[in-house]
């Protein structure tokens, strides 16, 4: 096995730590949440709940993998803003519109569609965290 093959096989079994950590910090921040709105009868009470959850587990994220896989050392913010606005497209974006399709349409739970949505979120996360918000910035 050549280097850069065990480079990007180490960097991408760390992703995955990382984002199994993720998904159970996110998922039991989903389900609190759920639980905190229960009484308050919303109807879209999973959106609000997936909002907190992406905003919490994406910070959570963030510092695991710039400290562990991607490790930027220069922009920080910059990067944690690009993280945001990568993990948006999949945590909130993919994330309520399948949620709406399988809790609305579909009839699945509302405690079980976060699951199944990690199908779809998970390999999307991967290529923009690593291609587009943690790759190194490119000097002039």
């Amino acid at each position: 096995m050549k280097k850069n093959e065990l480079t990007l096989n180490k960097q991408f079994l760390g992703f995955c730590i990382v984002g199994v950590s993720n998904t159970i910090i996110s998922y039991c921040i989903n389900v609190a949440m759920l639980k905190i709105l229960q009484s308050y009868q919303l109807s879209y009470d999973y959106v609000i709940a997936n909002i907190v959850a992406f905003f919490l587990s994406v910070l959570w994220s963030f510092y695991w993998n710039n400290r562990f896989v991607f490790k930027v050392k220069e922009n920080i913010f910059f990067t944690l803003i690009k993280t945001y606005i990568a993990y948006a497209f999949s945590g909130i974006f993919i994330t309520n519109t399948l949620s709406y399709l399988l809790i609305e349409i579909i009839g699945i739970s509302k405690y079980l569609a976060p699951l199944f949505i990690l199908v779809i979120s998970v390999p999307i996360n991967y290529f923009l965290n690593k291609y587009w918000a943690f790759r190194p910035s490119e000097k002039n």
